[in-house]
């Protein structure tokens, strides 16, 4: 174990994690030149079109020193904040981590997130500085932040560029000399075979044909293929059919020790089993798993319907396929009158919203109807009894309602200076409570404040972005729960409302979310043959309305002369004709309809 280095590279999004990943790759002849590709680490094309890493990725290197032969696991982590868990449990299985700060950019919030978790972890970090070729580099004063975030001296930090390749053989050496070996960690109680056996899985994915395989760091013991084995958390055994290492590719080996990186093929076909943080051990151990286990829990629900409802069946294969390679998504079943058979699914994130939704449009070929994503509430009735709403539509009246609670979040925004006054304005109407200010080294300002979850997913990164001219970051973290000054805001089409439009708005906000929407409903809304009203409803009473002019026809077009009476009298059977519809006839509302009112503008 003396020879093995085990490290992650953490960083903001677009940051060049990935970059340098090729470069380490390159430098230790891990991949030959003729396979070398951008964003190698990256399998999904998702990610490479993005550029950003969503599913984690270890690779191990060979490398040399003074004669000395080395292995070194390296686990490229995705930087967003909605996958923190996952990448908290990767820098479980690693001594030590490569800090990675854009030098055209400077510490980023997230990586304030990330580093934190690596801290917590007692992982040694190295700091390094990226993209020093950039002739917008500002290499001093991102040192100088570096500096004050760690507490280092400046010849501690490295200077890369994992573009053009420079300073990444120093990074390696210093990644050996500075990242401790691994250490033998706590045993278990000895199996059958005579041997002891500990590992934490820090990530997974599902095959076709080898069904889960999980990917392992090994704290004690040794696996073969053909051991028999045992999830700690969810209890289930298995025998292992195949171990080995990422090379990058998947390759198969005699055995993992302890202190390895590398994987275990379950032949597992089941949900809901393998998950990020269990622990892998002997099946006939007795000891505790190891600590830190979390059940992932979903804080944003978005309602998945297919467009067409022969294609619910394959909707419902398309998402167990998904769960067994992300255990962190949730589904179940539910009906709309409008928009037929669907799942409720549950989300680490908007960005897991994202890519989980994209999936199953790629790589399953579903045309869906995504709802509006909503948190949970937790109402209390005035009769006592407590309900947890994940649905707008089922969101009751106010009358019914004694107190609600919502999730809050606590959030850190970095920042130019000069943009402080703008951010604390657009804070004051996504209803933030402002906390401290810090200076962030030269031209940089932290500034902490709590908001609702529910503010956060109303449009709250593009409007950052805009404000800040894309020069704002923010990470945020859960804090709790707090009451909610919340009603249902209900859209109805020729009186009748319509369930898929429902929406759950703070008071503060209810008159120009319901003029907005009504407003955009009348306009992407085909005219009826008679005149609709459009309302928008909240607290009781109607707060704003738009009239849809019905289609109208000349009936007397065909007649020629003769006596007006004649006219009058088609013109007066048209208007009851009319009336009559109005009072019985229903607005058909087309599918397009619902996919604009859902969608973002």
């Amino acid at each position: 174990m003396d020879h093995i280095r085990n490290f992650s590279i953490i960083a903001h999004i677009d940051h060049g994690k990935s970059t340098l990943a090729d470069r380490l790759l390159e430098i230790t002849g891990t991949i030959e030149e003729r396979d070398m590709r951008d964003q190698v680490l990256d399998s999904m094309d998702l990610e490479r079109e993005r550029g950003i890493t969503i599913k984690m990725q270890p690779v191990r290197m060979k490398y040399e020193l003074n004669g000395q032969k080395y292995l070194l696991n390296l686990i490229d982590t995705p930087g967003h904040i909605d996958f923190s868990y996952e990448v908290s449990r990767a820098l479980r299985a690693v001594e030590g981590s490569i800090l990675l700060v854009d030098a055209t950019q400077g510490v980023q919030a997230q990586t304030l997130t990330t580093l934190g978790m690596a801290q917590a972890a007692g992982l040694k970090i190295i700091p390094v500085v990226s993209k020093i070729d950039s002739p917008l580099a500002r290499i001093e004063e991102v040192s100088e932040e570096i500096e004050k975030l760690l507490g280092v001296q400046r010849e501690e930090i490295i200077q890369v560029s994992g573009r053009t390749g420079a300073g990444v053989a120093n990074l390696l050496e210093e990644v050996v000399k500075r990242v401790p070996a691994p250490t033998q960690g706590p045993t278990l109680s000895t199996d059958s075979q005579g041997r002891t056996f500990k590992s934490l899985v820090f990530d997974f994915k599902y095959s076709t044909h080898k069904g889960v395989i999980v990917f392992v760091r090994v704290f004690s013991g040794e696996v073969k293929k053909g051991d028999k084995l045992k999830f700690k958390v969810a209890g289930k055994e298995f025998q292992a059919l195949e171990v080995g290492v990422f090379m990058p590719e998947e390759k198969a080996s005699e055995s993992l020790k302890a202190g390895e990186i590398g994987y275990i093929v379950t032949g597992i076909k089941e949900p809901g089993i393998a998950s990020v943080g269990d622990t892998v051990a002997g099946s006939n151990s007795v000891d505790l798993p190891l600590p830190g286990y979390e059940k992932s829990h979903p804080v944003v629900w978005a309602s998945v319907y297919p467009e067409n409802q022969d294609h619910f069946n394959t909707l419902k294969l398309a998402l167990g396929r998904l769960q067994l390679s992300d255990s962190a998504f949730s589904f179940e079943e539910e009906s709309s009158g409008v928009l037929g058979r669907g799942y409720r699914c549950g989300f680490l994130g908007m960005l897991h919203l994202e890519i989980i939704t994209e999936r199953l449009r790629r790589e399953f070929n579903l045309p869906l109807v995504i709802t509006l994503p909503s948190i949970t509430y937790n109402v209390v009735y005035k009769n006592g009894s407590t309900e947890t709403i994940y649905t707008p539509s089922f969101f009751p009246e106010d009358h019914l309602i004694a107190s609600v609670s919502e999730p809050w979040v606590t959030a850190t925004i970095i920042m130019p200076p000069s943009y402080m006054s703008a951010v604390i304005q657009m804070l004051y109407e996504f209803e933030a409570e402002l906390g401290d200010t810090e200076d962030f080294g030269e031209g940089r300002t932290s500034l902490r404040f709590e908001m609702p979850l529910r503010e956060l997913m109303r449009g709250f990164f593009d409007k950052l972005k805009a404000v800040t001219s894309g020069y704002g970051s923010i990470s945020y973290h859960i804090s709790g729960e707090r009451a909610a000054d919340v009603t249902r805001l209900d859209i109805l089409v020729a009186d009748e409302p319509v369930l898929a439009f429902a929406k759950v708005v703070s008071r503060r906000q209810v008159e120009v979310e319901a003029e907005s929407a009504v407003e955009k409903l009348e306009k992407i809304l085909p005219r009826q043959m008679f005149t609709t009203k459009i309302q928008g409803k909240a607290l009781g009473r109607i707060i704003s309305s738009a009239t849809l002019s019905g289609m109208k026809k000349d009936v007397t077009q065909h007649m020629y002369g003769g006596d007006i009476t004649r006219k009058m009298k088609l013109r007066e059977k048209q208007k009851k004709g009319k009336k009559k519809m109005k009072e019985r006839g229903k607005v058909n509302i087309p599918q397009d309809v619902f996919l604009k009112m859902i969608r973002r503008d």
